[in-house]
C-alpha cells in the first residue's frame, strides 16, 4: 500500500504525540475492545430512513469515514453503505472486504469452547486449576462458565503496566500470544469468582488455553475446524502480525480537527490473540452471526446455557438494554430482542446480532473506534442508530 505523504515539519510532533496518546488509549479500549437517543423513532424505518441516517453519521464532523450493513432475513440479503472503504481511492465499503472484528472474536472463542462442552471434552464447571495448572493458585477456582459471562475476576492483562508500555513503545510487537495472562500472573483475582459481572480480555484468553489442553490441538486449528468449516466461513482468520488481507476497510483515527489517518495496521494481533484478534469480512461475520447465535453447533441444552443471561454489557454497549451470557449477549430494543456480539478496536467498531433463531441477522461495521472513552456521545448515537438497523431486521411482512 503506497505511503500516506509525510506531514510538514510543524505537524510532526502533534502528530506522533497523538498517535502515541491514540495507542495508549487503545491499549485501555482494547478492554472494549447509555440508552438510546431521546426522543420519538419510527419503529421499523425503511432503507431509505436507514440510508439516511448512515449518510448522516458518516458524513457529520468527526464521523467515521465508512459503514457498511448487512442485513438478512428471509428475502434475502440487503447491504447499505456510507461513505468509503478508503481515503485514498474512494472506494465504496464492500460485503467482501477484509476488516477486524475486535471483541466480537470473543464469540468465536465461545463457539470453540461451547461446541466442545456438547461433545463432553469440556465442562461449564470445569476449573482453571484442573485444566490449566501452570496459572496461578489464587485464579483456580474460576470455572468455564464464568470465564465466558465474565463473572470470573481475572485481571484484564490489557490494563497490565508492563503491557501497555510494550504497545506504546512498539504497537507491532509480536507477543506470545499464549503468555498473555503472564502479565497478570502475579495479581490476585479481582472479586470472588461469580459474585459480579466484569468484561476482561483475559477471560477469553483463558477460555483458548483450556480449548487446546483439554484437544491438544492449537486454538486456530480449532477454529478452522468447529467455527470456519461447519459455518462456511471462507475469509475468516486469526493473524499473528499487523497486515490486513486485500481489499480491506480501511481503519482511522479521527480526531478533529485533523485529516483521518490510516491506523488500519497500527497494530500487531498477537496481543489481542482470543479476545479480539480474528479479521473477517461483513459477509462472513454476517453468516458466523447467524450460525452462533442460532445455536447451529452445539444442541439444545448448550444453548439453554449459554442464554442463561445475567446483568451485564458488551463493550461497547450494543443497541438497546444488554444482557450478557455465555460469549454472547442479548440486546433488547424497542422492536424486539437480538443477541449477538460488539467489539472496538484502532479504526474498527462493531455489531454482529442475529435473531435467536437464526433467521434473521444484521452486521454493522464501522470504520473508526467508538467508544464510551473516546466518544461517548458518539457512541450514544451510533446505539440509535443500530437499533434502528435492529427495527427494520425485525420488521413484520419480512
Amino acid at each position: 500500500m503506497p505511503l500516506r505523504p509525510l506531514p510538514s515539519p510543524a505537524a510532526v510532533a502533534p502528530r506522533r504525540l497523538r498517535k502515541a496518546a491514540l495507542v495508549t488509549v487503545c491499549v485501555a479500549a482494547l478492554t472494549a475492545l447509555t440508552p438510546s437517543a431521546a426522543g420519538a423513532r419510527p419503529s421499523a424505518p425503511d432503507d431509505r430512513a436507514l440510508q439516511q441516517e448512515i449518510d448522516e453519521f458518516a458524513g457529520a464532523p468527526g464521523g467515521p469515514p465508512g459503514i457498511i450493513a448487512v442485513l438478512r432475513d428471509g428475502r434475502g440479503t440487503r447491504v447499505l453503505r456510507a461513505g468509503t472503504a478508503d481515503l485514498r481511492t474512494g472506494r465504496p465499503p464492500r460485503a467482501h472486504d477484509h476488516m477486524r472484528i475486535a471483541s466480537v472474536a470473543k464469540a468465536f472463542s465461545g463457539a470453540v469452547a461451547l461446541t466442545l462442552v456438547n461433545s463432553k471434552d469440556l465442562a461449564l464447571d470445569d476449573t482453571l486449576r484442573e485444566r490449566l495448572p501452570r496459572l496461578p493458585r489464587a485464579w483456580g477456582s474460576v470455572t468455564l462458565r464464568q470465564l465466558l459471562n465474565h463473572t470470573s475476576g481475572l485481571p484484564d492483562y490489557t490494563q497490565a503496566p508492563a503491557f501497555r508500555e510494550t504497545v506504546t513503545a512498539d504497537p507491532r510487537h509480536h507477543f506470545d500470544s499464549r503468555r498473555l495472562l503472564d502479565y497478570v500472573a502475579d495479581e490476585p483475582l479481582d472479586f470472588k469468582p461469580g459474585s459480579r459481572y466484569r468484561y476482561s480480555n483475559s477471560d477469553n484468553i483463558a477460555v483458548a488455553l483450556m480449548a487446546e489442553a483439554v484437544t491438544g490441538t492449537t486454538y486456530e486449528r480449532l477454529l478452522d475446524e468447529l467455527v470456519y468449516r461447519k459455518l462456511g466461513l471462507r475469509d475468516t482468520s486469526l493473524p499473528q502480525g499487523y497486515r490486513l488481507p486485500k481489499p480491506y476497510l480501511h481503519g482511522y483515527d479521527v480526531s478533529v480537527p485533523d485529516a483521518p489517518e490510516d491506523i488500519s495496521e497500527v497494530l500487531g494481533a498477537s496481543g489481542v490473540w482470543a479476545s479480539g484478534g480474528i479479521v473477517s469480512t461483513p459477509s462472513d461475520l454476517n453468516r458466523f452471526v447467524r450460525g452462533y447465535a442460532g445455536g447451529e453447533l452445539y444442541g439444545r441444552k448448550v444453548v439453554r446455557e449459554q442464554r442463561r443471561w445475567v446483568k451485564g454489557a458488551s463493550e461497547p454497549a450494543g443497541p438497546g438494554r444488554n444482557s450478557a451470557g455465555l460469549a454472547l449477549f442479548r440486546y433488547t430494543t424497542r422492536c424486539g430482542v437480538v443477541l449477538g456480539h460488539t467489539g472496538n478496536f484502532p479504526g474498527y467498531t462493531q455489531l454482529a446480532a442475529a435473531t435467536p433463531d437464526g433467521r434473521r441477522s444484521l452486521t454493522f461495521s464501522v470504520t473508526a473506534q467508538i467508544n464510551k472513552e473516546l466518544a461517548p456521545a458518539q457512541l450514544e448515537r451510533l446505539r440509535a442508530v443500530q437499533e434502528d438497523f435492529v427495527c427494520a431486521l425485525l420488521r413484520k411482512g419480512r
